[in-house]
Formats: C-alpha cells, structure tokens, sequence
C-alpha cells in the first residue's frame, strides 16, 4: 500500500509540526491495519523567508516519528513555496485477508473511536493564540500519538471496516463509512471524548471553516435529534492527527477499548441501512 499526506504548520515549534505532520500521514497506513515500510519527505518551504535551520527540525521530528514507529525515512523532494508545507509519502504493507477498508462495517457492529475530538478548534485556537496551556498540551500531546497500537486493536478484535479520523471530522468519515457499507449509524453522543477545554471555545466562536463546511455537507443525511447546532459542529469538527474509527462485534470492541484505554471508547452501534446518521 502507498500513500501521502502533507499540511500547513498547525503549531509554532517546528519540530513539534514535523512530528504531527509525520504521524498523520502514516495514519492511512493504519487504518487500512497495515504497518509502514518507509516514508520520504515532502516539502515545500520558502527558502527566502524562513531558514533551513528551521525546515531541518520540522524534518528531524518527521524522523523521529519513523524511528519510534519503526519505519526509515529515506529521502524525498522539495520545492519552493511562498507557504511552508510538510508531510510524508508512506509505503507499507498488510495482509491481503486482514485489510481494514470504509466498506466493511457490519450489521450489528459498535463503534469505536480511539482518540479524542476537538483538535480543530484548539489548533484554531493555537493559531488565533487564544489555547489555554491544558489545550494545547493536550491537542500536540493527541496529534503526536501514534494509531499504530488502535490498528492492532482494530484487527484482534475482528473489525473488517475503519477508517482514520481527519479532515471530513467525525460524522464525515462516519457518512462515507456508512454509505459504503450499507448501514445506518446511531451515535450516543454523550459518550463521544472531547479535548478539555475545546467545548468551552467553541461556544465562544472558536471554529474553523473546515467544520463548518463538514457540517453543511453531511446535514441531508443526519438526524440530529435533540441536539443543538454547536453539538454537531463538534461532531463534525477537521481533525488533523485524529484516531481510528472502526466497528466490530460488542465483545471485543469493549476488549479492544479495555486494551486501548483513555480515551478509547464505545460511541455508537449501526445497522444494515442506507448511510443515515442518527444521534441520540
């Protein structure tokens, strides 16, 4: 398997955002329970307003990632871009029986989701300098944990469909599982982890664009019961760094939550239907 992910800095220690942008990009290579092979570096920096001291450190935390998660980063090409960008082409490998794919939630299923939401708006927050230390500790803390050990979980515990948890949000990827799979996805809300402290900005404004545009395009296929606007923003908040979402038997999703620990947890179940979301 191959595949490339690269972003804008999402914080200001550059080593910090290699790192970050590092482990996102392998993320794919997990969620399909896979384990990466070797990475190379993409880049595009502009070499006239920033200094490659500092690229040299965004890439040097892209390195250690590959070092702790077993995998060399070998190389790779840049190029000269008035906005810095930095990511990683990844290659790994799985086994073609136990492959993880979006269409492969069952009826029955319980959904897992290995890590917290809320990382849009902190790294909102963290640009606009409106983060609380608690945040944005927890935020780099969330985005530079590996899905490696939730990929394992995925697979010991049966699950056929995962998908990581990025850009589209929560209820994003959850639709397009869905309507892949041929089922229906019922969400209790109350049990979906949040950042600390992420709710609170968000009900003072704090939102990125992303979110909002996740939110107008799965609104035709959500039941929103009783919840509000912000409710939904939330579950639809762009993650960057997020976890893994997958679904499998009720037994061993709690196994695999047990294994995993905080903040791994239960968040809904889903029936054979025609990719409606509900949320109770």
């Amino acid at each position: 398997m191959a595949t490339t992910d690269f972003l804008t800095p999402v914080v200001d220690d550059p080593r910090t955002w290699g790192r970050i942008a590092a482990q996102n990009a392998v993320s794919d290579v997990y969620a399909m329970g896979g384990r990466p092979l070797f990475a190379l570096n993409l880049v595009a920096w502009p070499s006239s307003e920033l200094p490659t001291s500092m690229l040299a450190e965004v890439m040097a935390g892209g390195a250690e990632i590959g070092t702790e998660s077993g995998f060399a980063v070998v190389g790779g090409h840049s190029v000269d871009d008035p906005e810095p960008k930095y990511g990683l082409a990844v290659v790994g490998e799985v086994h073609p029986d136990r492959i993880l794919t979006n269409a492969g939630l069952r009826d029955g299923d319980v959904l897992v989701l290995t890590k917290a939401l809320g990382i849009g708006v902190a790294t909102t927050a963290i640009k606009a300098g409106t983060a609380p230390p608690s945040l944005l500790a927890a935020a780099v803390a969330s985005m530079t944990a590996s899905n490696a050990p939730a990929a394992r979980a995925a697979v010991d515990a049966g699950a056929q469909g995962c998908t990581d948890v990025t850009g589209f949000g929560l209820l994003g990827h959850l639709l397009k599982m869905a309507v892949a799979s041929g089922v229906d996805a019922r969400i209790d809300v109350a049990a979906v982890p949040f950042l600390p402290g992420a709710r609170a900005l968000a009900e003072a404004g704090t939102m990125p664009g992303g979110s909002r545009r996740n939110r107008d395009w799965v609104a035709p296929s959500v039941d929103a019961g009783g919840y509000g606007e912000l409710d939904v923003l939330l579950l639809a908040d762009a993650q960057t760094s997020g976890g893994l979402l997958f679904g499998a038997a009720p037994a061993e999703a709690a196994a695999a939550v047990a294994a995993l620990g905080t903040p791994a947890t239960v968040i809904g179940r889903v029936r054979t239907g025609t990719g409606r979301i509900t949320l109770r």
